[in-house]
Protein backbone atom coordinates (compact mmCIF):
# COMPACT_ATOMS: atom_id res chain seq x y z
CA UNK A 1 0.00 0.00 0.00
CA UNK A 2 0.81 3.59 -0.64
CA UNK A 3 0.46 4.33 3.21
CA UNK A 4 3.68 2.34 3.76
CA UNK A 5 5.84 4.49 1.74
CA UNK A 6 4.86 7.54 3.70
CA UNK A 7 5.56 5.82 6.56
CA UNK A 8 9.27 4.67 5.79
CA UNK A 9 9.51 8.71 4.86
CA UNK A 10 8.53 9.63 8.53
CA UNK A 11 10.77 7.20 10.49
CA UNK A 12 13.37 7.89 8.36
CA UNK A 13 13.46 11.73 7.98
CA UNK A 14 15.44 11.22 4.64
CA UNK A 15 18.00 14.67 3.61
CA UNK A 16 17.51 15.75 0.57
CA UNK A 17 19.92 17.90 -1.70
CA UNK A 18 17.97 20.60 -3.64
CA UNK A 19 19.47 22.56 -6.43
CA UNK A 20 16.24 24.39 -7.38
CA UNK A 21 14.77 27.47 -8.84
CA UNK A 22 14.68 30.68 -6.67
CA UNK A 23 10.73 30.96 -7.78
CA UNK A 24 9.64 28.15 -5.48
CA UNK A 25 12.78 27.69 -2.91
CA UNK A 26 11.28 28.33 0.39
CA UNK A 27 7.65 26.31 -0.58
CA UNK A 28 10.16 23.43 -1.58
CA UNK A 29 11.78 23.67 2.02
CA UNK A 30 8.74 23.82 3.67
CA UNK A 31 6.83 20.98 1.95
CA UNK A 32 9.92 18.75 2.49
CA UNK A 33 10.09 19.38 6.41
CA UNK A 34 5.78 18.82 5.96
CA UNK A 35 6.15 15.43 4.35
CA UNK A 36 8.85 14.39 6.70
CA UNK A 37 12.04 14.68 5.06
CA UNK A 38 14.68 18.03 5.47
CA UNK A 39 15.87 20.22 3.00
CA UNK A 40 19.00 21.44 1.97
CA UNK A 41 19.62 24.23 -0.43
CA UNK A 42 23.00 24.90 -2.43
CA UNK A 43 23.65 26.07 -5.72
CA UNK A 44 27.52 26.91 -5.56
CA UNK A 45 29.40 24.48 -7.46
CA UNK A 46 32.04 24.23 -4.64
CA UNK A 47 30.06 23.63 -2.32
CA UNK A 48 27.53 21.21 -3.74
CA UNK A 49 30.01 17.90 -3.66
CA UNK A 50 30.08 18.69 -0.06
CA UNK A 51 26.29 18.79 0.61
CA UNK A 52 25.58 15.98 -1.84
CA UNK A 53 27.75 13.26 -0.01
CA UNK A 54 25.91 14.38 4.01
CA UNK A 55 22.41 13.86 1.99
CA UNK A 56 20.36 10.99 0.70
CA UNK A 57 18.95 11.89 -2.43
CA UNK A 58 19.20 14.95 -5.35
CA UNK A 59 16.77 17.23 -6.94
CA UNK A 60 17.68 19.01 -9.85
CA UNK A 61 15.20 21.46 -11.02
CA UNK A 62 16.17 23.75 -14.13
CA UNK A 63 13.41 26.43 -13.67
CA UNK A 64 16.08 29.18 -13.33
CA UNK A 65 18.85 28.54 -14.90
CA UNK A 66 22.32 30.13 -14.66
CA UNK A 67 25.89 28.95 -15.51
CA UNK A 68 27.12 28.36 -11.66
CA UNK A 69 23.58 26.39 -11.24
CA UNK A 70 24.05 24.69 -14.25
CA UNK A 71 28.01 23.80 -12.89
CA UNK A 72 26.89 22.69 -9.91
CA UNK A 73 24.17 19.89 -11.22
CA UNK A 74 26.69 18.57 -13.01
CA UNK A 75 29.31 18.40 -9.69
CA UNK A 76 26.43 17.32 -7.23
CA UNK A 77 25.08 14.83 -10.14
CA UNK A 78 28.31 13.05 -10.42
CA UNK A 79 28.82 12.83 -6.63
CA UNK A 80 25.41 11.34 -5.89
CA UNK A 81 26.21 8.78 -9.06
CA UNK A 82 29.14 7.88 -7.03
CA UNK A 83 27.86 7.42 -3.71
CA UNK A 84 24.48 5.60 -5.13
CA UNK A 85 22.14 8.15 -4.29
CA UNK A 86 18.55 8.49 -5.71
CA UNK A 87 18.53 11.41 -8.28
CA UNK A 88 15.43 13.15 -9.75
CA UNK A 89 15.30 15.36 -12.70
CA UNK A 90 12.76 18.33 -13.00
CA UNK A 91 13.29 19.62 -16.64
CA UNK A 92 11.39 22.82 -15.78
CA UNK A 93 10.52 24.32 -19.24
CA UNK A 94 12.52 21.93 -21.10
CA UNK A 95 11.49 22.86 -24.77
CA UNK A 96 10.75 26.42 -23.67
CA UNK A 97 14.64 27.76 -25.12
CA UNK A 98 17.33 25.87 -26.16
CA UNK A 99 19.56 26.60 -22.95
CA UNK A 100 16.99 24.68 -21.21
CA UNK A 101 16.75 22.03 -23.91
CA UNK A 102 20.06 21.45 -24.17
CA UNK A 103 20.54 21.47 -20.18
CA UNK A 104 18.14 18.86 -19.07
CA UNK A 105 19.47 16.70 -22.29
CA UNK A 106 22.98 16.06 -21.40
CA UNK A 107 21.99 16.05 -17.32
CA UNK A 108 20.14 12.85 -18.57
CA UNK A 109 23.12 11.78 -20.95
CA UNK A 110 25.87 12.70 -18.20
CA UNK A 111 24.07 11.59 -14.88
CA UNK A 112 22.16 8.67 -13.99
CA UNK A 113 18.86 9.28 -12.94
CA UNK A 114 16.13 7.91 -10.96
CA UNK A 115 13.28 10.01 -11.72
CA UNK A 116 12.26 12.26 -13.99
CA UNK A 117 9.17 14.46 -13.25
CA UNK A 118 8.16 17.18 -15.28
CA UNK A 119 4.61 17.79 -17.42
CA UNK A 120 3.52 16.22 -20.65
CA UNK A 121 5.34 18.83 -23.21
CA UNK A 122 8.43 18.91 -20.59
CA UNK A 123 8.73 14.96 -20.70
CA UNK A 124 8.13 14.58 -24.63
CA UNK A 125 11.27 17.10 -24.92
CA UNK A 126 13.05 14.69 -22.95
CA UNK A 127 12.34 11.74 -25.34
CA UNK A 128 12.46 13.47 -28.42
CA UNK A 129 15.68 15.82 -27.49
CA UNK A 130 13.61 18.82 -29.04
CA UNK A 131 10.01 20.35 -28.18
CA UNK A 132 7.54 23.37 -27.52
CA UNK A 133 6.37 24.23 -24.25
CA UNK A 134 3.91 27.01 -23.43
CA UNK A 135 6.23 28.62 -20.54
CA UNK A 136 6.51 25.94 -17.94
CA UNK A 137 3.07 25.08 -18.42
CA UNK A 138 2.22 21.91 -20.81
CA UNK A 139 1.05 22.62 -24.26
CA UNK A 140 -2.54 22.14 -24.31
CA UNK A 141 -2.26 19.61 -27.59
CA UNK A 142 -0.31 17.71 -25.06
CA UNK A 143 -2.50 16.32 -22.36
CA UNK A 144 -2.90 13.68 -21.01
CA UNK A 145 -7.09 12.29 -21.61
CA UNK A 146 -9.19 9.66 -20.98
CA UNK A 147 -9.12 9.43 -25.12
CA UNK A 148 -5.32 8.85 -25.23
CA UNK A 149 -4.62 7.27 -22.41
CA UNK A 150 -3.20 4.12 -23.61
CA UNK A 151 -0.94 5.84 -25.98
CA UNK A 152 0.20 8.13 -23.24
CA UNK A 153 0.78 4.93 -20.69
CA UNK A 154 2.69 3.24 -23.46
CA UNK A 155 4.95 6.00 -24.27
CA UNK A 156 5.54 6.88 -20.30
CA UNK A 157 6.85 3.33 -19.72
CA UNK A 158 8.59 3.26 -23.58
CA UNK A 159 10.49 6.29 -21.75
CA UNK A 160 11.35 4.85 -18.64
CA UNK A 161 12.80 1.82 -20.42
CA UNK A 162 14.65 4.18 -22.23
CA UNK A 163 16.01 6.25 -19.98
CA UNK A 164 16.25 4.15 -16.99
CA UNK A 165 14.38 6.27 -14.71
CA UNK A 166 10.58 6.73 -12.66
CA UNK A 167 8.80 8.80 -14.66
CA UNK A 168 6.21 10.89 -13.59
CA UNK A 169 4.43 12.93 -16.08
CA UNK A 170 1.86 15.38 -13.99
CA UNK A 171 -1.48 16.61 -15.17
CA UNK A 172 -4.97 16.60 -14.87
CA UNK A 173 -4.46 12.72 -14.85
CA UNK A 174 -1.21 11.45 -13.43
CA UNK A 175 1.22 9.34 -14.81
CA UNK A 176 3.88 7.30 -12.81
CA UNK A 177 5.48 4.25 -14.73
CA UNK A 178 8.51 2.34 -14.85
CA UNK A 179 9.34 -0.02 -17.77
CA UNK A 180 6.61 -2.67 -16.99
CA UNK A 181 3.89 -0.35 -15.01
CA UNK A 182 2.08 2.85 -15.04
CA UNK A 183 0.14 4.51 -12.51
CA UNK A 184 -2.95 6.15 -13.25
CA UNK A 185 -3.73 8.55 -10.77
CA UNK A 186 -6.74 10.98 -10.51
CA UNK A 187 -5.87 13.21 -7.23
CA UNK A 188 -5.54 16.89 -7.79
CA UNK A 189 -7.98 19.59 -8.23
CA UNK A 190 -7.21 22.03 -11.17
CA UNK A 191 -6.88 25.15 -8.51
CA UNK A 192 -3.75 23.78 -7.96
CA UNK A 193 -2.69 25.26 -11.61
CA UNK A 194 -3.01 28.83 -9.62
CA UNK A 195 0.07 28.31 -7.46
CA UNK A 196 3.37 29.31 -8.58
CA UNK A 197 5.38 25.42 -7.49
CA UNK A 198 3.17 22.86 -6.85
CA UNK A 199 5.26 20.97 -9.22
CA UNK A 200 8.66 21.69 -7.91
CA UNK A 201 6.77 21.06 -4.53
CA UNK A 202 6.44 17.44 -5.41
CA UNK A 203 9.69 16.99 -7.08
CA UNK A 204 11.52 17.40 -3.70
CA UNK A 205 8.75 15.47 -2.18
CA UNK A 206 9.08 12.79 -4.66
CA UNK A 207 13.08 12.43 -4.60
CA UNK A 208 12.34 12.48 -0.38
CA UNK A 209 9.86 9.44 -1.20
CA UNK A 210 13.08 7.69 -3.43
CA UNK A 211 14.92 7.97 -0.46
CA UNK A 212 12.80 6.63 1.92
CA UNK A 213 11.97 3.95 -0.40
CA UNK A 214 15.29 2.53 -2.28
CA UNK A 215 13.99 -1.26 -3.22
CA UNK A 216 10.39 0.69 -4.58
CA UNK A 217 11.26 3.70 -6.47
CA UNK A 218 7.87 3.60 -8.86
CA UNK A 219 5.55 2.96 -5.87
CA UNK A 220 7.37 5.50 -3.67
CA UNK A 221 6.84 8.21 -6.77
CA UNK A 222 3.66 7.35 -7.37
CA UNK A 223 2.14 7.45 -3.62
CA UNK A 224 4.37 11.89 -3.68
CA UNK A 225 2.05 12.45 -6.31
CA UNK A 226 -0.85 10.79 -4.38
CA UNK A 227 0.30 12.84 -1.87
CA UNK A 228 0.27 15.95 -3.72
CA UNK A 229 -2.60 15.57 -5.24
CA UNK A 230 -4.78 14.60 -2.32
CA UNK A 231 -3.87 17.88 -0.50
CA UNK A 232 -4.95 19.90 -3.16
CA UNK A 233 -8.21 18.11 -2.70
CA UNK A 234 -7.94 18.64 1.05
CA UNK A 235 -6.96 22.28 1.08
CA UNK A 236 -9.88 23.48 -1.56
CA UNK A 237 -12.08 21.55 0.69
CA UNK A 238 -10.65 23.60 3.84
CA UNK A 239 -10.38 26.85 2.32
CA UNK A 240 -12.99 29.71 3.60
CA UNK A 241 -14.66 32.58 1.64
CA UNK A 242 -12.83 35.50 0.85
CA UNK A 243 -9.60 33.01 0.48
CA UNK A 244 -7.85 32.48 -2.54
CA UNK A 245 -4.31 30.74 -4.19
CA UNK A 246 -1.70 32.61 -1.22
CA UNK A 247 -4.16 30.53 1.48
CA UNK A 248 -4.79 27.53 -0.96
CA UNK A 249 -0.76 26.93 -0.95
CA UNK A 250 -0.48 27.04 2.78
CA UNK A 251 -3.38 24.74 3.10
CA UNK A 252 -1.99 22.34 1.08
CA UNK A 253 1.45 22.08 2.80
CA UNK A 254 -0.59 22.12 6.22
CA UNK A 255 -2.40 19.49 4.51
CA UNK A 256 0.69 17.38 3.59
CA UNK A 257 1.94 17.96 6.88
CA UNK A 258 -0.80 16.16 8.56
CA UNK A 259 -1.23 13.56 6.25
CA UNK A 260 -0.89 9.70 7.72
CA UNK A 261 -0.88 6.32 6.04
CA UNK A 262 -4.65 5.70 6.50
CA UNK A 263 -5.49 9.03 4.59
CA UNK A 264 -3.09 8.18 2.04
CA UNK A 265 -4.69 4.99 1.44
CA UNK A 266 -8.38 5.71 1.91
CA UNK A 267 -7.33 8.82 -0.55
CA UNK A 268 -5.46 7.95 -3.17
CA UNK A 269 -7.01 7.26 -6.79
CA UNK A 270 -5.30 5.34 -9.38
CA UNK A 271 -5.07 2.30 -11.03
CA UNK A 272 -2.01 -0.09 -12.05
CA UNK A 273 -1.82 -0.65 -16.04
Amino acid sequence: MLGICLENVRKSTPLVHNITNYVTVNDVANVLLACGGSPIMSDEPDDVADITSICGGLNINIGTLNKRSIEAMFVAGAKANELGHPVLLDPVGAGASALRTNTAVEIMEKIKLDVIRGNISEIKTLALGSGTTKGVDADAADTVTEDNLDQMVAFAKSFAAKSGAVVAITGAIDLVADAEKCYVIRNGRPEMSRITGTGCQLSGIATAYAVANPDNKTEAVAAAVCVMGLAGEIGVANMVEGEGNSSLRNRIIDAIYNMDAETLNKGAKYEVR
